[in-house]
């Protein structure tokens, strides 16, 4: 019981720091060099997950882990986080760029933001994890509000966008999200594979990918060296910094609660981003309805976690009197 209850308060942490991740990585590429840049999103990404393999290159380092990460790569369970690593990273985000530049950023997060359905379906499938049909009820709610967020957000169409190359890479990011977090949980089965060297297997693979073949590919190679030397990479590297502590409570989630409920947990960061958009420059004020939602998001995605939900009560304390002492 005890590991149920520190997982879901893994995956609560996880998306809440996420979320953070998400505005001040927004703040980020605001700034210069960032802001006149047609490719910005990607540099970001690219920058961010550097970020977070060299932070856990001095992590685990500092834990004398190294070699144990070594050894995990030529285990089935290691390349298998790798191969999560490519469905995640390179695969999944950039799919959600290519749909931001063709079909906005608000309908490309309605799309992307049910991962954790097919995630789920897959966690049932190949991990035979089971959720109670009012938890699948609460993720689904959550789910809603999500689009209904992601809905009252929605620019303009992006013109000169193909639709269908958008929509192609929405779904690529679904998939891609969706099957790394259930193929991370099968690896992390493996006592030669835990959360801590899962999640530098996955961030080292993700960064060496994103530097040497995603931004060359796409031209912006020159341009992330470039960018290292202005204050904005510097606000980069905090994103990453939460970015890096999102992950560990992420894959400490999935480790010990499953796939479906860290999943559920997770998408959370779509409420925290919206309130620390609030308390961090330049506040955003959120609609009425986005508050509805984000109350709507953390309630649905703490329910669809807890398999009895009596355990969210306060319990109630039996009385001695002082006859039955």
């Amino acid at each position: 019981m005890k590991t149920q209850h520190g997982g879901k308060r893994y995956g609560f942490f996880s998306g809440a720091l996420w979320g953070l991740d998400t505005v001040v990585l927004a703040i980020a590429v605001a700034m210069t060099p960032f802001a006149e840049f047609g490719q910005k999103a990607l540099v970001g990404a690219v920058l961010h997950d550097v970020a977070c393999a060299v932070i856990l290159m001095v992590y685990m380092a500092i834990r004398r882990r190294l070699k144990e990460t070594w050894t995990a790569l030529h285990t089935r369970p290691g390349k298998s986080v790798i191969v999560a690593a490519l469905l995640g990273g390179p695969i999944g985000m950039s799919g959600y760029l290519i749909a931001i530049a063709n079909i906005g950023p608000g309908l490309t997060a309605i799309i992307s933001t049910f991962y954790p359905a097919l995630g789920t379906l897959l966690a049932f499938i190949f991990l035979k994890e089971r959720m109670a049909p009012r938890q699948i009820v609460a993720l689904l709610v959550a789910l809603g509000a999500i689009v209904v967020t992601g809905l009252s957000a929605t620019d303009d169409p992006v013109g000169g966008g193909n639709a269908i190359l958008g929509i192609v890479g929405a779904l690529a990011c679904v998939i891609g999200w969706g099957s790394e977090a259930v193929i991370l949980t099968w690896g992390m089965r493996d006592e030669a594979v835990d959360n801590e060297v899962a999640l530098q297997i996955r961030e080292t693979t993700s960064a060496v990918v994103y530097l040497f073949i995603v931004a060359p590919i796409a031209g912006v190679f020159g341009f992330t060296l470039h960018s290292l030397a202005h204050l904005s990479a510097g606000v980069v590297a905090l994103a990453g910094l939460a970015g890096t502590a999102s992950y560990l409570f992420y894959y400490k989630a999935l480790s010990a609660i499953g796939a479906s409920r860290g999943m559920a947990l997770n998408i959370s960061y779509s409420a925290w981003a919206i309130i620390f958009a609030l308390m961090l420059p330049p506040n955003t004020i959120p609609k009425p309805t986005q508050v509805i939602c984000c109350v709507v998001i953390l309630v649905g995605t703490v329910l669809a976690a807890t398999s009895n939900w009596g355990d969210l009560l306060p319990k109630r304390t039996e009385k001695v009197t002082s006859s039955q002492a």
